[in-house]
């Protein structure tokens, strides 16, 4: 089957680096891309240097100046092409998520339909790029706001999200008249050449090679894209550590990031609450993906009364996710992506026991070729006492504490660091309302009876804190990646000056 998925995607054997919309024959080190599953060796790209990164960003220079004066809901259909042929694809594609990622198959499907569903948002925003009617203070003097595209933006992808993320700032990108270059995860590169294989096709048949550009390299090639001054902005999703080296970088030219940086997801679960919607809800948000999104769900803080029966059900329910290959039918745990994380996954639990937390279920690596673990529930100390819970493991590790209040959940849920998604569960009108106060959350997503996990592309996706503060995808966030521009015509006659100001000459 892996060969066959391969074949139909145009990737198989080893493939070059960099893309255009023609490829180009790259000088970096091949980069080999492994199946979490089996350990097996999947293919091989040979990287591109920042010579070859050169070449590309000077192709996606000249396609800009023509881009961006394509007319937007032009661009839209360009766009839209780019959706149905990933729609064509949508198994293959889907398969291929599962096979260099590990995630199951039916999440694999989900990335896909995500990459569709924000390219059908795109088409419609093409045809909203709505500037403002500003009122002026001076006689016959109309004054509005435009926006103009950025020109080529660097996407620096993760591996845990190898297509959605490019597709969330690729398709605004490209409705907004921008030109991309995207740098993949290096662990992950056989997606990105898949999804470059689409775009180049749909870039022919319109005649805009350029728009979609691919540099598959290590961190010199990230560090390139961040120091060029030809790169107006900077989408990257990683660790927060490397996010703060990126901005520092970006920021000393003056360039724009937007910064999709680590998570430490918590589910405040009240005595009200309805236990089986909280127990799905929490399952699948720390367990999909192996625990390996940024949304995944860390820490639980239920109080006292529901605490006993939320903890004994949540165990019930991880003895029944059967963990095993992701493609195969009933799967619900893959493997977690590399031996390294593997390695943090023993890490973690090992830090948890040490600090004081109980193991309820869980906390092994399973014997078996490729990077298979147990999911893990720890019953934890209060959370002050506890450093492993303010730390983000990617893994299927799920901290449950025990408070006594709202408010006391409300305060643990925002002392740590990273600020991306919460949740809570309640029936209570006004403890739902506290939590999406002034006084409540402070992540970038806050949920009332739906888990961390899963957002649709309609919202602006991100968070605050250590998450960088980006925000992608839908609502407004397309305004980041284009200038704003404000402008005043005068068609008085005479030449008024604003707040009264007289400058007479003779």
């Amino acid at each position: 089957m892996t060969r066959d998925v391969l074949t139909r995607l145009g990737i198989e054997g080893l493939q070059s680096g960099a893309c255009t919309g023609s490829w180009i024959e790259t000088r970096g080190e091949p980069l080999v891309s492994y199946n979490p599953t089996s350990g097996d060796e999947l293919g091989r790209v040979r990287s591109a240097t920042i010579a070859d990164g050169e070449v590309v960003l000077a192709k996606a220079k000249e396609a800009f100046a023509a881009w961006r004066m394509r007319p937007a809901p032009l661009r839209g259909e360009v766009i839209r092409e780019l959706g149905n042929a990933f729609r064509e694809h949508k198994e293959d594609l889907g398969a291929l998520i599962s096979l260099e990622v590990g995630k199951i198959r039916s999440e694999g499907l989900g990335e896909v339909q995500e990459m569709i569903d924000i390219c059908d948002f795109a088409v419609g925003l093409s045809r909203q790029l709505h500037g403002l009617v500003i009122q002026s203070e001076r006689p016959r003097h109309r004054m509005f706001e435009q926006w103009h595209p950025l020109g080529p933006i660097a996407v620096v992808t993760a591996f845990n999200f190898p297509m959605a993320v490019w597709a969330w700032n690729a398709a605004l990108g490209a409705a907004c008249g921008d030109v991309m270059l995207w740098k993949p995860s290096p662990r992950t590169p056989l997606t990105a050449l898949a999804v470059q294989q689409i775009a180049n096709r749909v870039m022919r048949a319109h005649d805009c090679e350029g728009v979609f550009n691919l540099v598959v390299g290590d961190a010199d090639v990230g560090s390139w894209m961040s120091d060029s001054k030809d790169i107006p902005l900077v989408s990257f999703t990683g660790s927060t550590a490397v996010g703060r080296k990126v901005a520092a970088q970006v920021g000393s030219r003056l360039g724009k990031t937007i910064l999709e940086l680590g998570g430490n997801n918590a589910i405040i679960v009240l005595d009200d609450a309805d236990l089986e919607m909280a127990v799905r809800a929490i399952t699948f948000g720390a367990v999909g993906t192996a625990g390996q999104r940024c949304t995944s769900t860390r820490r639980i803080f239920a109080t006292r009364g529901i605490a006993a029966k939320l903890t004994e059900r949540l165990t019930r329910a991880y003895a029944t996710i059967r963990i095993g290959d992701p493609l195969a039918e009933g799967t619900l745990l893959g493997p977690l992506h590399t031996k390294l994380s593997v390695a943090a996954y023993e890490k973690a639990v090992a830090a948890a026991r040490e600090q004081g937390g109980t193991v309820l279920c869980g906390g092994k690596v399973l014997e078996r070729a490729g990077n298979f673990v147990e999911p893990t529930i720890v019953k934890a100390p209060p959370q002050a006492s506890f450093p492993i819970a303010w730390e983000e493991t990617f893994a299927p590790i799920l901290y449950v504490f025990e408070v006594d209040s709202l408010d006391e959940a409300i305060a643990a849920n925002n002392a740590v660091s990273q600020g991306l998604s919460s949740a809570i569960f309640t029936d209570g009108l006004r403890a739902s309302e506290r939590f999406l106060s002034h006084a409540g959350s402070d992540c970038g997503i806050a949920n009332v009876n739906i888990g961390t996990s899963g957002a649709e592309i309609g919202g602006a996706f991100g968070g605050e804190k250590d998450t960088g503060g980006g925000r992608e995808s839908g609502s407004d966030a397309w305004k980041a990646y284009m200038r704003r521009q404000t402008c005043t015509v005068n068609w008085s006659g005479q030449a008024p000056l604003a707040q009264g100001v007289k400058f007479d000459i003779g």
